[in-house]
């Protein structure tokens, strides 16, 4: 009789059921893909029934969602230390997206899959979750990198930002260096690019005089 399989397990995992089962999942999906995944293997490997894993999640996009999920908390965790907002803002952004990259490092193969599958062309449904769920993220992204610019230039902003942000993660689903080191220094340079723009940008009187209280307000 063949051995259940275990998922690894480590002392960042949590303890509670919706946890394990995440990262079971994800165990799963990072040895075989996220099109292979089975959640019939996952509550095998736990032990559980499927009435237990669906208890949690319905289904595997809803894995795929709360495991988006955790990078967006380590994002937001990047952005409350103390002393964070009086940074300058290009040094925001990277350091709260890095932190929203880096906490999907542990499953890099998973992570690229679940995202690629909801690109693909007979998943509509997929994909127009996958838009939602990208501008909330960028929503999430400003608000943790203390931008408060007014509108037009938030409309600005968010445009050029959602451009970047998928484009980083493009570059860190296929980057093998060490570290993603390539990813983290493209982030640096596309940030220096845009900051560079961005005080090229007409302003009106009230969105400079906001971006200067603002800026005040930071020291």
């Amino acid at each position: 009789m063949a051995r259940r399989r275990r998922p690894r397990r480590d002392p960042a995992q949590p303890a509670d059921a919706a946890g394990r089962i995440l990262h079971a999942v994800l165990e799963d999906a990072e040895a075989v893909g996220w099109h292979a995944l089975r959640l019939h293997r996952v509550a095998e490997a736990l032990g559980l029934s499927l009435n237990e894993v669906y208890r949690h999640y319905r289904d595997a996009d809803a894995a795929a969602e709360a495991w988006l999920s955790v990078a967006d908390r380590a994002m937001l965790a990047a952005g409350a230390v103390p002393g964070f907002a009086r940074r300058p803002a290009r040094d925001r952004l990277e350091r709260t997206l890095l932190a929203w990259l880096d906490a999907l490092a542990p499953y890099p193969r998973a992570t690229r899959d679940l995202l690629l599958g909801k690109l693909y062309p007979g998943h509509p449904h997929h994909a127009a979750a996958l838009v939602f769920r990208l501008s909330r993220t960028v929503q999430w992204w400003r608000e943790a990198a203390h931008l408060d610019a007014p509108p037009p230039r938030r409309q600005i902003e968010e445009m050029a930002l959602t451009t970047l942000f998928v484009a980083a993660v493009a570059r860190w689903a296929s980057d093998r260096s060490t570290g993603r080191e390539r990813t983290r220094l493209w982030v640096a340079a596309s940030l220096r690019v845009a900051d560079a723009l961005a005080a090229r940008l007409p302003l009106s009187q009230k969105a400079a005089s906001q971006d200067g209280k603002a800026a005040k307000a930071r020291r």
